[in-house]
C-alpha cells in the first residue's frame, strides 16, 4: 500500500527554463513540495534555480530535481510513480520557433509526443493508485500562426506556421482528448509571448536587451535581427505562472488564453530598449535574412477575458516596465563582464594574460 501523498506536491517539466524557475518560486511560496525534471547534460543548466537553492528561507528538501526526458516514456512513468504528484505542469519542450524549422523531428518528439507520454504516465498512475492528479499543458499563441481573427481567444481556429506551432497544437488537443476520454483534470494555458530577465538569450526580446547592455559597455558593436515589423502580445513571465497555478485550482478543468491584450512590434521593443540607455537603435540594429522564418507569423494579440473573469487573473507588469526590467538586468550583467575583462579574466572566469 502506498503512503499518503503531500497535499501540495508538484511535478514540473522544464523547471530549468524561464517559466519553470518562476513557477518554482510561486509554488514554494504556496507551501508546495516541488519535483523538477532535468535532462542529463555535461554542463550545469540549473542557473535559473540557483537563487532558490541559496535562499535561506527555502528548505532544500522542498525542491528536488530528477533526471528524466520527455522523449523517454519509461523515465516519465517511473518518476510520476515515485513522486506521486498532486499537480503536474508540463512546461518542457523544444521551444524555439526558428530552431524548430532546423530540427522539426526532435521538436515533434519532445514537444508533441512528449506531452502524450507524460499524459499516459499520469493516467497510468492515477488509475493504478487512485490518487487524483491535476495536469497543466503549456500551450502557445504560436498555434494561431496565420491568424484568422484578431484578437485571438480560446475559440479561434488554429493555423500554425512552424513545426513548433504544429507540435503545440498536437499537445494541446491530446490534452483535451485525455480530459474528455479519461476524465483527467487537465487544463491548457494558451500563453502569449512572456518575457523576463531569465528569458533564453536566443529569443528576440532577450537578444535585444542583452545586446543593449553589451553595446552600451563597448562589448558589442551591432545587433542583427530578422523581421522588425512582427507584432507580439508581450507580458511578464512572473505574472503568467500565476495563471498556470490558478487553472489547476478550479473545480473543473478548462482552457484559457493568457495575454495582455496589447501588441507591440519588434521595432518598438528595440526603440524602447535602446532608449533606456540613451541610445538610438537605428545606429546599431541591422536586419539579416538568416533570422527570418520560412513562414512568418505577423501578428499575435490575445483576448484573456475568460482568464480575467473565471480565474480572477490579470497582468501586473506593463510593456514599458518589462522592457526596462530586462535592459537593466542585462546592463548590469554587461558591466560585470566588462569589469572582469578589464581585470584580465576570460569569459569562462579564468584569469588570462594581462
Amino acid at each position: 500500500m502506498t503512503e499518503p501523498i503531500n497535499s501540495k506536491r508538484a511535478l514540473v517539466t522544464g523547471i530549468t527554463g524561464q517559466d519553470g524557475s518562476y513557477l518554482a518560486e510561486w509554488l514554494l511560496a504556496k507551501g508546495y513540495e516541488i519535483h523538477g525534471l532535468i535532462r542529463r547534460s555535461s554542463s550545469f543548466n540549473t542557473g535559473r534555480l540557483d537563487p532558490i537553492y541559496h535562499d535561506p528561507h527555502t528548505p532544500g528538501s522542498r525542491l528536488l530535481l530528477h533526471y528524466a526526458d520527455l522523449t523517454d516514456a519509461n523515465s516519465l512513468t517511473k518518476i510520476v510513480a515515485q513522486v506521486q504528484p498532486t499537480e503536474v505542469y508540463n512546461l518542457g519542450a523544444q521551444s524555439h520557433v526558428r530552431v524548430s524549422f532546423d530540427q522539426p523531428i526532435y521538436t515533434a518528439d519532445a514537444t508533441a509526443v512528449g506531452a502524450v507520454k507524460l499524459l499516459e504516465a499520469v493516467r497510468d498512475f492515477q488509475q493504478r493508485d487512485g490518487h487524483p492528479v491535476r495536469y497543466y499543458q503549456a500551450s502557445s499563441s504560436e498555434m494561431f500562426g496565420k491568424v484568422v481573427e484578431t484578437p485571438q481567444r480560446e475559440t479561434t481556429p488554429f493555423y500554425p506556421r512552424s513545426p513548433y506551432g504544429v507540435a503545440k497544437v498536437y499537445a494541446h488537443w491530446i490534452t483535451i482528448n485525455y480530459r474528455e476520454s479519461y476524465g483527467l483534470h487537465a487544463s491548457c494555458g494558451i500563453l502569449f509571448n512572456h518575457e523576463s530577465p531569465r528569458r533564453g538569450a536566443t529569443f528576440v526580446t532577450r537578444k535585444i536587451t542583452r545586446a543593449v547592455g553589451r553595446i552600451k559597455c563597448g562589448l558589442q558593436k551591432k545587433l542583427y535581427l530578422g523581421n522588425l515589423e512582427a507584432q507580439r502580445d508581450w507580458g511578464f513571465a512572473g505574472d503568467y505562472v500565476e495563471a498556470m497555478w490558478l487553472m489547476l485550482q478550479q473545480d473543473q478543468p478548462d482552457d484559457y488564453v493568457v495575454a495582455t491584450g496589447e501588441t507591440h512590434a519588434v521595432r518598438e521593443f528595440c526603440v524602447k530598449a535602446f532608449a533606456r540607455v540613451n541610445l538610438d537603435y537605428r545606429d546599431f540594429v541591422d536586419t539579416d535574412p538568416r533570422y527570418l522564418r520560412p513562414a512568418e507569423v505577423d501578428l499575435l494579440l490575445g483576448d484573456a477575458g475568460k482568464a480575467r473573469t473565471k480565474l480572477g487573473w490579470q497582468p501586473r507588469v506593463g510593456f514599458d516596465e518589462l522592457v526596462n526590467m530586462m535592459v537593466d538586468a542585462d546592463l548590469e550583467a554587461a558591466q560585470r563582464e566588462q569589469t572582469l575583462l578589464k581585470a584580465g579574466y576570460k569569459l569562462d572566469g579564468s584569469q588570462g594574460d594581462r
